[in-house]
């Protein structure tokens, strides 16, 4: 693996004009939001099962109680990470962001394209008639209502057909992204990237961790992540391994 310095990085993206960043939870726990497969992560607490969709349907009380106390953090803010990558947009160097956050930090830094491939945690949908709902809602009929989980604004007669539903994507699940056409508009940003900036994620969960290997072999990676990821030694990678926040702001200055 071969480490290289910021300045080296920072040449890198001052000579980019199509950054396309890759983002994970790492970003996130800069501002207080627990990542999923840490030793202090979401997973330590229970099994993957609770964020599943046949947990949803059998225990939808019992799933919201969860989420809403693991996935959902109206109060948190965006760190320097998210401050410095949405400066970047506004400057023209990055294209496009995707990312498997839920917490919707990007948009609240500024950032505003933005893929959120597991979806969002800001709202939810009825599973029937897509009726749209902010999470600040499902969280006042939670403290409501007995069954505030059900839609009311369609008519089904099956309860289950009228479940309203974090629209975030949940193992079993699919979401908007999980198409042939959300895929292909990825593959062909990243395909487009002179750059490709990977932070905070470890790179092992599929499909996410593909992206990288559809960018052209000319095209630099670079991966600001505290852990290994499986293309720390691919050709053309630049690893730093510390915090993104501070390594960004280090590489801002630079520019």
């Amino acid at each position: 693996m071969r480490h290289k310095t910021i300045d080296e990085v920072t040449e890198i993206i001052k000579n980019s004009k199509y950054i396309v960043v890759l983002t994970g939870a790492g970003i996130s726990t800069e501002s207080g939001i627990k990542d999923f497969r840490s030793k202090t992560g979401i997973y330590q607490m229970a099994p993957e099962y609770i964020l599943s969709i046949d947990y949803f349907y059998e225990k939808p009380k019992d799933f919201y109680e969860f989420a809403l106390e693991n996935l959902y953090h109206p109060n948190a803010a965006p760190n320097l990470g998210h401050q410095v990558l949405a400066k970047w947009e506004r400057e023209g160097r990055i294209s496009r962001i995707i990312t498997q956050n839920i917490d919707a930090l990007h948009q609240k830094a500024g950032s505003e394209n933005v893929i959120e491939f597991h979806g969002t945690m800001t709202t939810a949908s009825c599973m029937n008639c897509g009726q749209k709902y902010s999470t600040e809602e499902m969280v006042q009929r939670y403290n409501k209502m007995e069954e505030f989980y059900v839609c009311d604004n369609c008519t089904s007669e099956n309860k289950e057909d009228r479940y309203i539903k974090p629209d975030v994507v949940l193992f079993g699940d699919t979401g908007d992204w999980f198409t042939v056409e959300g895929f292909n508009t990825i593959i062909n940003t990243i395909n487009q990237a002179d750059c490709v900036l990977v932070l905070g994620t470890s790179l092992k969960v599929t499909p996410f961790s593909t992206f990288p290997q559809y960018r052209n072999e000319d095209t630099p990676l670079i991966i600001i992540n505290i852990g290994d990821t499986p293309y720390d030694y691919s050709p053309n990678t630049y690893v730093v391994q510390e915090s993104i926040g501070e390594t960004l702001r280090a590489i801002d200055e630079r520019l």
